[in-house]
């Protein structure tokens, strides 16, 4: 069992130990049998580490009585994470948005009869078209809430602006294609493939998918949307390895070099009015204090941040001491520091402790602090000497939301730790999802396996059955090139030979304006 600590003489001790005062940042050290906090931020998210055996018994029982797939992405909640983590129930799973449509079919194939996604709108969506693509359309589908369940980032690509930029593309001279972050709505991604050849990204395979795409299309312009900080990180990740050796940059990819590296960056097209709430919050304040603070700790950061925080963690990265990247690159990146460091106490370096400086949503702590504390306990006696600490870089003017009429208050003790710049420490629209609403519909699935009109509101936006293929089609495209390692025959022969008259393109566009 962990055990979570918070006492006043442990947390002095640990501040001591690094020479931090308390107007640092908050952090978590996690050892192979225990975690404590420092700062309040921590406490709150450490605070449901080890549940409550009742609570995750209940869970278990209605889960099970309603014979239920779960498929959670890492931002969630706390307590919700803490749960599902000690939940003795074969269809559970925590991941990014893209493994979660696999997991779901998965599930359905070692007999789940429904699946509950605890994310936010557009990750249902996708779950859907996963299943009915891999002939699991009977398979119902549910949010947590009968509400809508946003995201900033997704959002940002159904506005007017969005569409217009598309426009753009259609009436620009030469082949064109859209890379679209999967962190969209499946309406999005149909709209936008009727108007220009597209394709879904994730964070994990983007890089990859712009240089192939370029590689396979000479002359390709690359129009990369929705998230404004993730494209200009790419714009700028390009630029450095422009700056490498042909050889370094074959490693890369085989088929480029210094020169098609800058032919490309003269052809690469970002969408400027985008942004993820979280990620927002990394900015120049944070970058400061980190660089000022923390300046031995390795730095991960998800493709999404900011530019300033972008630029120091892949300045550590080129010097080893970092990460940039996807969810599942970061969690990777954590897990095999400790097991390094476990390493260095068994050849005989002594005690180790690590700080990594979580450049992305506090959320994924969960499965930080499982994925770690599993690999220092494999490790035995050498793993006990180790340390990791997490470093959560909330921004100094972070506000907390409360009760009452106030609403807001300086700080970040336990909430979302929103910014009056705009961002969040956690994602409000991820913390929609509960535990209290997981147990509510999983009892109310066991109770009406039907369906029923409650249980439909919590279903995926239904969408015209055209509109749902369209959609899917370039989160198919993006498989097929997981899969080979190349754009599809069918997305090559449509970049090479769409044309789409200005009659089509406007009566697109007023779709669009009217709400897609």
């Amino acid at each position: 069992m962990r055990a979570v600590t918070f006492t006043a003489r442990r947390a002095a001790a640990a501040a001591a130990r690094r020479g931090l005062s308390s107007q640092t940042f908050p952090v978590l050290s996690i050892s192979a049998k225990d975690v404590t906090a420092r700062g309040s931020f921590a406490e709150a998210q450490a605070s449901f580490l080890e549940p409550d055996a009742s609570v995750v018994e209940e869970l278990r029982q209605a889960v099970k009585a309603a014979n239920l797939g779960v498929v959670a992405h890492f931002y969630m909640d706390a307590e919700l994470q803490g749960a599902l983590s000690r939940l003795d129930w074969p269809h559970v799973f925590i991941a990014d948005s893209l493994a979660m449509g696999d997991a779901a079919v998965r599930q359905a194939e070692a007999g789940a009869t429904a699946v509950a996604v605890l994310g936010v709108d557009f990750m249902a969506e996708s779950v859907r078209a996963t299943l009915d693509a891999q002939g699991w359309g009977h398979i119902p589908v549910y949010r947590l809430s009968e509400n809508k369940i946003g995201c900033s980032l997704a959002e940002s690509a159904e506005a007017q602006a969005y569409g217009a930029w598309l426009a753009k593309a259609s009436r620009n001279a030469g082949a064109g294609l859209h890379v679209v972050y999967i962190n969209t709505s499946l309406r999005c991604k149909a709209a936008a493939h009727g108007i220009v050849p597209t394709i879904t990204c994730t964070s994990s395979n983007v890089v990859k998918t712009i240089l192939t795409a370029a590689a396979q299309v000479p002359e390709l312009t690359i129009w990369y949307g929705p998230d404004t900080y993730m494209g200009e990180n790419l714009r700028s990740m390009l630029k450095r390895y422009a700056e490498l050796d042909d050889a370094q940059i074959a490693e890369l990819h085989p088929a480029h070099s210094r020169e098609t590296l800058n032919s490309l960056l003269q052809r690469f097209e970002v969408f400027p009015q985008g942004n993820c709430v979280v990620h927002h919050m990394f900015g120049g304040d944070v970058v400061d204090r980190v660089a000022r603070e923390h300046p031995d700790a390795y730095i991960s950061a998800h493709l999404e941040v900011p530019g300033e925080m972008f630029e120091l963690a892949m300045a550590a990265k080129m010097d080893g001491r970092g990460v940039v990247g996807s969810t599942s690159d970061i969690l990777g990146f954590i897990r095999g520091k400790a097991q390094e460091a476990a390493q260095r106490v068994a050849d005989g370096e002594g005690e180790q402790r690590v700080s990594v400086v979580l450049g992305t949503e506090s959320g994924m702590i969960s499965s930080i602090v499982d994925g770690v504390q599993g690999h220092l306990r494999d490790a035995g006696a050498a793993g006990e000497e180790v340390e990791v600490d997490i470093v959560f870089p909330v921004a100094s003017e972070a506000v907390t939301a409360v009760d009452g009429g106030l609403g807001v208050v300086p700080g970040v003790p336990a909430g979302e730790g929103c910014s009056t710049a705009g961002g969040c420490a956690t994602c409000p629209y991820m913390k929609m999802n509960d535990l209290d609403a997981l147990v509510a519909l999983a009892e109310r699935v066991a109770e009406n396996p039907e369906d029923d009109a409650v249980l439909r509101a919590h279903r995926p936006r239904q969408l015209a059955a055209e509109v749902a293929a369209q959609g899917a089609e370039p989160i198919m495209h993006m498989r097929s090139f997981m899969n080979e390692g190349q754009l599809p025959d069918a997305l090559v022969a449509d970049v090479h030979n769409r044309t789409l008259a200005e009659a089509d393109l406007k009566e697109s566009l007023q779709a669009w304006a009217s709400g897609i």
